[in-house]
């Protein structure tokens, strides 16, 4: 009895209320956007992480064109890397060449930036030319920093006898170890120092002037603004500087090989990774050095940026 008075119970129109949800339609995905950056992955995969695997892999096994066929060595090419007296030589000169280019590239780079901070007649010319010194390969800058290193016709051996600081031309690259590799670092941070300045002063660019204004109306000096408040709110670029510096020195080739060759003197990793796969084409050798490059390459620009880099917001 009570089931047909349910079933002749006229059904309640539906109302904004009580109204049953539709189901929603699934949306298509987007494929423009995959499609735009397919064709970057696929040349960074191809031109990058392929080749990346492949040193891994081969770099455990010996491969010697003079020495065939290739075989599986395990850590046996590492160990020779560990032996060889050059190699290691190498690698004390490439951990100076960090040291010194990046603390003199850090130090030129904020000097430079702070003093671009503030507009100027001719500040942007200025950026231009300061710009070149980057802008050129490292082969050309050695070519041009020969013309003053030489023991022959050197400007600087020029400028040293004209002032009566030495009475003869004296040979300053190759012969002594520490001053070689202080040589050649300069031409590298010659080059480096405009884009460290660049960046640090992209990161000024972004400090509020609001700040300086109230550090002056709170008593501090220009030198106290600049501890207190420029180097603190820089620090993101500061910390960006110093990694591409760490890059940088870390694989440094062109600027020793052009002026020193392949002397031991100034030697660097990739100069000796170079000569070990293209001269004595032990290419098993040179892959497990580049893995090497790479591991240290990763370690030091992440402690770079654990120790300087903090987030700033405004």
């Amino acid at each position: 009895m009570n089931g047909a008075r349910l079933a002749a119970r006229p059904a309640v129109a539906a109302g904004p209320g009580n109204a049953s949800p539709r189901p929603k339609r699934r949306r298509r995905p987007d494929l423009l956007p995959y499609l735009l950056v397919a064709p970057l992955a696929i040349f960074i995969v191809g031109l990058a992480l392929v080749p990346a695997g492949f040193t891994v892999v081969e770099s455990f096994f010996k491969v010697d064109t003079l020495d065939p066929p290739t075989r599986f060595t395990g850590l046996g090419n590492f160990r020779q890397i560990f032996l060889d007296p050059l190699l290691r030589d190498a690698s004390v000169n490439t951990l100076v060449y960090v040291l010194i280019g990046t603390a003199l590239s850090t130090l030129l780079g904020i000097a430079m930036a702070v003093t671009l901070q503030h507009r100027f007649a001719g500040r942007s010319a200025l950026i231009a030319i300061l710009i070149l010194p980057w802008a050129l390969p490292g082969v050309v800058e050695g070519i041009v920093w020969t013309g003053i290193w030489d023991a022959n016709t050197g400007l600087l051996n020029s400028v040293l006898t004209s002032l009566h600081l030495i009475d003869h031309y004296h040979v300053f690259l190759g012969e002594h170890r520490w001053l070689t590799i202080l040589l050649i670092e300069i031409v590298q941070v010659w080059q480096m120092t405009p884009l460290s300045a660049l960046l640090i002063l992209a990161a000024l660019q972004n400090i509020p002037g609001d700040l300086y204004e109230a550090a002056r109306l709170d008593g501090c000096s220009g030198l106290q603004a600049f501890w207190r408040v420029t180097l603190p709110l820089a620090r993101p670029g500061i910390a960006i500087a110093m990694v591409q510096a760490v890059i940088t020195t870390l694989n440094v080739f062109d600027q020793p090989y052009v002026l020193n060759g392949a002397a031991p003197a100034g030697s660097s990793v990739m100069i000796q990774t170079y000569l070990v796969s293209f001269q004595n084409l032990n290419f098993g050798e040179g892959y497990a050095l580049s893995l090497l490059v790479t591991i240290a390459t990763l370690v030091l620009s992440l402690g770079v940026v654990k120790l300087v880099y903090r987030p700033v917001e405004f």
